[in-house]
């Protein structure tokens, strides 16, 4: 069933856990994380990157919305439907106006000050039309670049508690060791600095780079107040791996229509994964 994202936020706090959320691409991927969850009694979100669609085409804003809607119907277990990191006001509500209730607006490149200007501009237009936004603050960077000690851009807890008061985000993206894609050495999440938020803060907490930072270290932020966890370039290397290996296995066989099979091949191979990495969730 489709559920608001700040109901299924507010159940993963009451749980002491997260809940997963799952960049999608296409039907393969969103229908792979519906069905899983279903399979396994676990609330998931489904999100779409907009940098996805806008430089890949991929999958427009309105029917990856009604897409994700329709399957979520199908199910019995709550599933929310999130916009990934978007960075303008216009944007943001044109994809709410589309079908999405609920949406990130990602303003921490700038300073304290014009974040927080954004970020309230973007709260108070959502909350009117009945959704609910993510925010960050600090600096969420690439794996890539993170070689050495990137302290200064983690998340302080008394700059998150003045930005949750002063914008009433419903969720707050922090910075405390974690990035976006393939780590260039194993993450090690300041726990301390999350402990130290979460007792400032009054909003769902949310862990972006989700891909490749240990299960240990994610289930002792789970605990600590992690409520969303994002998992993005993992997922679609399962998906380009199932491809490969479809491939691989036809290639030569001469049948002309062997395409069709590949969405059930590579449903069945995203499954699998998904139902390991929904162990995570702990409702």
């Amino acid at each position: 069933m489709l559920e608001k994202v700040s109901t299924i936020l507010r159940m993963a706090d009451e749980c002491n856990t997260a809940v997963i959320s799952f960049i999608c691409m296409d039907y393969n991927m969103a229908y792979s994380v519906i069905a899983t969850a279903e399979k396994t009694n676990t609330p998931v979100l489904v999100m779409l990157l907009p940098e996805h669609y806008e430089k890949n085409n991929t999958m427009n804003v309105g029917g990856f919305a009604a897409m994700v809607k329709e399957l979520a119907e199908s199910v019995k277990v709550p599933v929310g439907l999130h916009l990934d990191h978007s960075y303008d006001y216009e944007s943001v509500i044109r994809s709410i106006k589309k079908g999405f209730s609920s949406v990130m607006i990602d303003a921490s490149a700038y300073g304290l000050e014009e974040n927080i200007a954004l970020t309230r501009k973007v709260t108070e237009t959502a909350h009117i039309l009945g959704a609910d936004v993510e925010a960050e603050i600090g600096h969420v960077g690439l794996a890539q670049d993170c070689d050495g000690d990137k302290s200064d851009y983690y998340t302080k807890a008394d700059a998150a508690e003045r930005f949750c008061r002063e914008t009433e985000v419903d969720s707050l993206t922090i910075a405390i060791g974690n990035a976006h894609g393939v780590y260039v050495e194993t993450p090690h999440l300041d726990i301390a600095r999350l402990e130290e938020i979460n007792a400032a803060t009054d909003v769902p907490l949310v862990l972006h780079g989700g891909s490749g930072i240990p299960h240990e270290q994610l289930e002792i932020a789970f605990r600590k107040g992690i409520n969303k966890f994002n998992v993005g370039t993992e997922f679609l290397g399962v998906y380009y791996d199932a491809v490969a290996e479809y491939v691989h296995n036809t290639e030569g066989d001469g049948r002309p229509l062997k395409m069709l099979e590949v969405p059930m091949f590579v449903q069945e191979r995203l499954c699998g994964y998904l139902e390991e990495k929904l162990k995570l969730s702990r409702f």
